[in-house]
């Protein structure tokens, strides 16, 4: 492993291209296995990217919205590449997950009613919640460090299950919140009450001679960036809303992914409720049957499991179409590609723009607060998603069904004490669910 302070020479875009691909190809596991597994392909077997640069590219992605995962290969990229490397890590990265969730939402409406395929993810469906519920606590474990972090978990579980509060309007009062408690009562967040030295706070040398550009030069660039993305963004909604009108499905679906990339902090699990809010319950374009079916899609199949995003449009797609005139297919084919195309979007701006003055940033106590108390905040958004997962799996007419809370918690005791892998578990419950429903016929 490299243990210098800067990257290794030698490693040609190829290779890398070559990599990136691959590992859209491997990883599976979800957001936690995928940066695990970069870390030790990256960091310890490649040593493409010291250990001191991989931790700060994640602690920068984690303060990020959207998926942390795709954000962090790209960001490598970025490191190795510089913007074209960024951009070719993150593309590869999603292609093979895109390619593949088209396919399979296609073969779910096609012979989802097949007895021993519902039967899989019959199987499948205890196993998510438990996934969820799981993640939960394993981010509450690190994130809820104070009573008061405990207490805004809580309160945003609240908010969203039992007020009906939307999704934003909890994100932000958190990040009020905690700008004003990190200003006045930071120890209360579990944060330093001393203000540290000069020296202390100031950024380590970033490992990309770009970031040490002058400000003038580097407003510049930002500046190119936004326009880009702005038009990269603009262009295909002005396309999609003159072909089938700004209330049209298309345009419909790409405002409101392109308000959950830029809404969502916490990974791939926080996207998901404001996802399940706005999909089933505002536009009502799939079911919550069908959106667990895709979850439980995302989480065994490789690349981000944001993907699930993928699997909603399409569904909607196919099911309603952007008109009369196209198939079914093809109509699903086109949301699932726009859904796709506006979630990620902002990750790159985020990544190719944002990275040098996240990193000049370091240390700035005022940004501190906000973030603490949203990553708290996000703990009970995700034991809101389980909750309601939970709801429509685990309760038939209005009592417990049995067959299901018993997957539920093996699933659960197997994530939590015997380690097993999602995708292990997943297999698991799969292949219990088909046998129940081929024993049952």
């Amino acid at each position: 492993m490299n243990s210098g302070s800067s990257l290794p020479r030698g490693i040609s875009f190829a290779t890398a291209a070559r990599y990136w691909l691959r590992l859209g190809c491997i990883s599976f596991g979800g957001p936690a296995g995928q940066i695990a597994l970069l870390h030790r392909e990256l960091v310890e077997e490649r040593g493409w990217i010291p250990e001191s640069s991989f931790i700060h590219a994640l602690n920068y992605c984690m303060l990020l919205p959207g998926p942390e995962a795709q954000q962090l290969v790209t960001y490598a990229g970025w490191l190795l590449h510089g913007p074209r490397g960024g951009i070719t890590a993150g593309v590869l990265f999603i292609l093979p997950s895109l390619l593949l969730m088209l396919s399979l939402a296609w073969l779910y409406l096609r012979f989802g009613n097949i007895p021993w395929i519902s039967g899989i993810f019959a199987g499948i469906k205890p196993a998510v919640t438990a996934i969820v519920i799981q993640a939960a606590l394993r981010l509450g474990m690190r994130a809820l460090k104070t009573p008061t972090l405990r207490l805004v978990a809580l309160t945003a579980f609240l908010a969203l299950t039992w007020w009906k509060l939307p999704y934003p309007g909890v994100i932000l009062s958190a990040a009020v919140f905690g700008a004003l408690l990190g200003h006045f009562a930071p120890a209360r967040l579990g944060l330093p009450t001393k203000t540290k030295s000069p020296a202390a706070t100031q950024p380590a040398e970033s490992l990309h001679t770009a970031s040490r550009q002058p400000a003038q030069r580097s407003a510049f660039r930002w500046g190119r960036i936004a326009i880009s993305v702005l038009l990269l963004w603009g262009l295909p909604m002005c396309v999609l809303m003159w072909q089938w009108g700004s209330h049209g499905l298309p345009a419909l679906i790409a405002v409101f992914f392109t308000k959950a990339a830029l809404l969502t902090f916490g990974g791939a699990y926080a996207v998901l409720p404001y996802v399940y809010q706005g999909a089933i319950v505002e536009h009502a374009w799939v079911t919550p049957a069908q959106m667990m079916d895709g979850l439980a899609l995302g989480e065994s199949t490789p690349g981000p499991l944001i993907m699930v995003v993928t699997f909603v449009a399409f569904i909607a797609g196919y099911v309603q179409g952007p008109s009369v005139d196209a198939s079914p297919l093809l109509s699903g084919v086109l949301t699932g590609l726009v859904a796709t195309w506006f979630t990620f979007l902002p990750s790159f701006l985020f990544i190719l723009g944002g990275a040098r003055w996240v990193e000049r940033s370091q240390g700035n106590r005022r940004l501190a607060g906000p973030l603490t108390v949203i990553s708290a905040s996000v703990v009970g958004v995700i034991f809101n998603l389980g909750w309601f997962f939970a709801r429509s799996t685990l309760f038939h007419e209005g009592g417990l069904a049995l067959w299901p809370c018993l997957i539920s918690v093996l699933a659960f005791c197997a994530l939590q004490f015997l380690r097993w892998s999602m995708l292990r578990v997943l297999f698991a419950c799969g292949i219990a669910g088909s046998l129940q429903q081929i024993l049952a016929a």
